[in-house]
């Protein structure tokens, strides 16, 4: 793995990390809060809360276990195995958080939230900020990313191939959302009597889980079954192959995304009819490493000399 890749996942381990441990936290007040106060809200918040801990430990183990380097059973690594851990931590905790939370809600909209209210508040209050102290350091990461590839925060938000920092910057900021429709679900039950908005609230909190799930589910998914990479990055490499020396056309180029760290490129090449075997094997090696050095995600480059194509699909002409 490449130096910068390594910083880049050691970053996401760390962000992860962090997450993780405020969110054991947050979980542990909300829960103690919500049953002191009779809160469906607060106690669907608490099932949020736990729902991303467990998401966040179980994208800790994929970051750890998508490092690991290739082996003569996996010769492209285990890169993979992020998507896989990722794509079952949206659906297991997310899917099951957000079902509690708009069952509890639904069986509480004519009994509960007859407590007080004050260390609900209190404990929402605290974990607003403690919350929001996670989602900026995400979004510093995020920034820090999308300076390095030149692109806006929320385009290489929708193209990374990491789906830790995807996860971590949809979970804090479901996280902030779900906080303020549990304080205004309990203020307007104070104000009204009515238990409601609680109700209400705990079951909208179950569906921004639910949403959550959807969208992350479906990123790792697709990134899980094989994913090219985003045109634009398509087009830089097309480019530099194109730049090579003795080269006069790309045929096919294929990329493929094996991890969030780990690239696979295969291109098949037309050479110039006079470049020796000698020559072609040269530009080859020089293609190769140039492609590394711009992009150090690539772990793997497969160049093929190919004729000019044939457009049925068969063997190259000449």
């Amino acid at each position: 793995m490449s130096d910068q890749a390594a910083t880049v996942n050691s970053e996401s381990v760390l962000t992860v990390f962090v997450a993780a441990l405020m969110n054991l936290g947050i979980a542990l007040a909300k829960l103690i809060a919500g049953i002191l106060g009779g809160s469906a809200a607060m106690v669907s918040e608490a099932a949020h809360s736990a729902a991303d801990t467990v998401t966040q430990v179980m994208l800790y183990i994929a970051l750890r276990n998508s490092a690991k380097p290739a082996d003569d059973r996996h010769p492209f690594g285990y890169g993979s195995t992020a998507y896989l851990w990722a794509a079952l931590a949206a659906a297991l905790t997310f899917v099951a958080g957000g079902l509690f939370s708009i069952t509890h809600g639904f069986h509480s909209l004519h009994d509960g939230a007859e407590g007080d209210f004050l260390l609900s508040y209190i404990v929402l209050a605290i974990s607003f900020v403690l919350e929001s102290v996670s989602f900026g350091r995400t979004i510093v990461q995020l920034r820090h990313e999308s300076e390095r590839w030149s692109v806006r925060p929320r385009a290489f938000l929708q193209h990374t191939p990491d789906t830790s920092l995807k996860a971590v910057f949809l979970e804090d900021l479901a996280a902030l959302i779900g906080l303020i429709l549990a304080a205004a679900g309990l203020a307007l039950t104070e104000i009204t009597g009515s238990p409601v908005y609680d109700g209400l609230a705990s079951i909208l909190i179950g569906v921004l889980l639910l949403v959550v799930a959807v969208t992350l589910g479906r990123a790792n998914v697709s990134l899980l079954i094989g994913k090219s990479l985003p045109p634009r990055f398509r087009g830089a490499v097309r480019a530099e192959l194109e730049g090579g020396e003795h080269i006069t056309a790309v045929q096919n180029l294929l990329t493929l995304q094996l991890g969030p760290t780990s690239v696979i490129i295969a291109a098949k090449i037309d050479f110039r009819d006079s470049a020796s075997g000698e020559q072609i094997e040269r530009t080859c090696r020089e293609l190769e490493a140039r492609l590394r050095e711009r992009f150090p995600m690539v772990m793997y480059v497969f160049l093929s000399p190919w004729g000019e194509a044939d457009p049925r699909g068969g063997t190259p002409a000449g």
